[in-house]
C-alpha cells in the first residue's frame, strides 16, 4: 500500500521542516498545494494524511486571501471523509474554523521557545512528558472544537493543542521547528520581534534552538507515530 501525503504551504517560508523526515521515514508519497502559487485541489479520493502549514495571516482574511474559503472547505471535506488532518499554528487555526470554533487575537503574542503543558493524557501524548519546551510564532489562538480533546496548554495561550475523533490533531506549537524554518521565519517576520512577556529576542532564539530543537523534534516524531495507525 501507498502512503499518501498531501500538505497546504500558505507562504515560501512555512514548510513541513521535520514533519518531512518523518514522512519520508515512514515511506509516504508526498505532495504538496502552494497557496502562495495557484490553488490546486488535491484528488480527496487519493489522500491518506492532510497536513496545513503556519502562515502569518488569520482565517478570516478572505478579502487579501481569497483561497482561505476553499481551504477550510476542503479541511471539512477531509475531516468529514475519516482523512487524517494535521494542522500547526496557523493551521490548527483553520482547522478549528473548519469545526466551528471560534478563532481571534490571542491576549498577547507567543514568540520564541515556551514551555507547553500537557492538560491530559491520551495515546498520542502518553510517551511525551507533562511539560517539554516547544518553539511559538503566533498571535492568534481559538476556541477548542465541541466535542475536542484539550491537549496543551501554555502561559501565555490556554488552548495549545486539540485532538478531534482521534483522527483530526491541531498544534499551536511548531515541534517541526529547526534551524532552517527558523532563520526563515526570523528574516521574513523579524519585525514582530518587539518588547514583550512571552516574546524572546533574536539572539534568545537561536540560543534556545540550539539547546531545544532536537528534543522538540524528537517529540514530534513520537506523536505522530501514536496519531498515525495504518
Amino acid at each position: 500500500m501507498i502512503k499518501k501525503a498531501h500538505y497546504f504551504q500558505h507562504v515560501p517560508f512555512e514548510d513541513l521542516g521535520e514533519i518531512e523526515a518523518w514522512l519520508k521515514l515512514n515511506q509516504f508519497q508526498i505532495d504538496s498545494t502552494r497557496f502562495f502559487n495557484t490553488w490546486n485541489e488535491p484528488n480527496i479520493e487519493d489522500l491518506d494524511f492532510l497536513i496545513i502549514m503556519g502562515g502569518p495571516m488569520s482565517v478570516d482574511e478572505f478579502e487579501k486571501h481569497p483561497w482561505i474559503e476553499k481551504e477550510i472547505e476542503f479541511i471539512q471535506k477531509a475531516i468529514e471523509k475519516g482523512i487524517y488532518v494535521l494542522g500547526i499554528c496557523l493551521g490548527a487555526q483553520l482547522i478549528a474554523a473548519a469545526l466551528g470554533a471560534s478563532v481571534y487575537k490571542n491576549q498577547q503574542k507567543e514568540i520564541g521557545w515556551y514551555p507547553i503543558e500537557k492538560v491530559q493524557t491520551h495515546r498520542i501524548t502518553q510517551n511525551i512528558p507533562i511539560e517539554i519546551q516547544a518553539f511559538h510564532w503566533h498571535g492568534d489562538t481559538f476556541n477548542l472544537p465541541e466535542k475536542s480533546i484539550h491537549l496543551y496548554k501554555s502561559n501565555a495561550c490556554q488552548n495549545q493543542g486539540f485532538l478531534y475523533k482521534d483522527k483530526v490533531l491541531g498544534l499551536q506549537f511548531h515541534l517541526e521547528s529547526n534551524n532552517k524554518t527558523i532563520s526563515n521565519l526570523i528574516s521574513n517576520c523579524g519585525d514582530e520581534l518587539t518588547q514583550g512577556q512571552f516574546i524572546h529576542s533574536e539572539p534568545e532564539i537561536r540560543e534556545l534552538t540550539g539547546k531545544y530543537s532536537k528534543e522538540s523534534n524528537n517529540h514530534l516524531f513520537k506523536i505522530l507515530d501514536s496519531f498515525i495507525c495504518f
